[in-house]
């Protein structure tokens, strides 16, 4: 994608992760009205297939124009790995150009300088994603949302968390390492992804979790099964009202203090305003 048409990280919702060896269901994140496409190199890949896989994606990948619409991420192996230097060189080498390379396990400044460096040398503008999910990783934020090279966003692996801390995957006790990655992110004025849902079938449980959140603080959530893009969509999606209103407390903040609907309306009020109207891909010069 041209980075000059490029959307903005904030306004995408959700994010369909697709097993590098499913090419055939690559362009199904766009039938289903996702916001991205990730295709993964790393945990839904078997180690026999990970070529097998690498190839597939960057043959797709190639395939697409400068003009596509569907924003698409790679995530590639732990570049610490040997198969993860293998994706990288791989990507490196060809044409191919995804909007967003996802960093597995990355749990330093370091490791998102030294691939960014790469991809800005070998003239390809993909930005880095780096996927929160171990305690070392955690520990990390201020230093990595901190430095002069930045992730585009910070996306959080729940289950390789809980599995790192020994904890289960739920919401309560996720919730301290969700409210950190969100308070760093915004320290570092950068998106937050949060991690999918994993119980496929349980469509009530995903829009309870994604608006969750929302209330916290992240602009978008990633889907496993194309069927749960919709809930996603709709969760994060503000509704015309909301928008509606969003404009008005501008409209109001412009002229000073000021109230809408009886609430009074500050700078404060107003950030949250620009941030709704951010999200629904509206971009506001106040």
């Amino acid at each position: 994608m041209n980075p000059k048409s490029r959307k903005s990280v904030r306004s995408l919702k959700s994010w369909l992760f697709t097993p590098g060896t499913k090419a055939d269901q690559f362009k199904k994140a766009a039938e289903v009205r996702a916001d991205a496409l990730i295709i993964d190199l790393e945990d839904a890949v078997a180690p026999s297939a990970k070529q097998e896989a690498r190839c597939a994606a960057l043959q797709y990948l190639e395939g697409l124009g400068p003009d596509r619409s569907l924003p698409c991420a790679l995530r590639i192996n732990a570049p610490i790995t040997r198969v993860g230097l293998d994706d990288l060189q791989s990507l490196l080498n060809s044409s191919a150009e995804p909007d967003f390379i996802v960093l597995p396990k990355c749990e330093s400044a370091g490791e998102i300088r030294f691939v960014s460096t790469w991809l800005r040398e070998a003239g390809k503008s993909t930005e880095v994603i780096a996927l929160i999910e171990t305690a070392k990783t955690v520990a990390a934020l201020a230093t990595i949302t901190g430095a002069d090279v930045k992730p585009a966003a910070l996306l959080f692996g729940a289950a390789d968390m809980a599995a790192d801390l020994g904890a289960e995957a739920a919401w309560e006790p996720m919730l301290w390492v969700r409210s950190r990655i969100v308070e760093m992110a915004a320290c570092g004025g950068i998106a937050a992804i949060d991690s999918p849902y994993f119980e496929i079938s349980d469509a009530e449980g995903l829009q309870q979790e994604t608006k969750r959140s929302a209330s916290l603080g992240f602009h978008s959530k990633c889907a496993i099964h194309p069927s749960q893009v919709s809930t996603i969509n709709a969760a994060l999606t503000p509704s015309g009202q909301q928008i509606a209103e969003a404009r008005q407390v501008l409209v109001v903040n412009r002229k000073g203090v000021g109230s809408v609907d009886h609430q009074m309306v500050d700078e404060a009020v107003a950030r949250n305003a620009r941030l709704l109207l951010q999200r629904a891909g509206i971009t506001t010069e106040n």
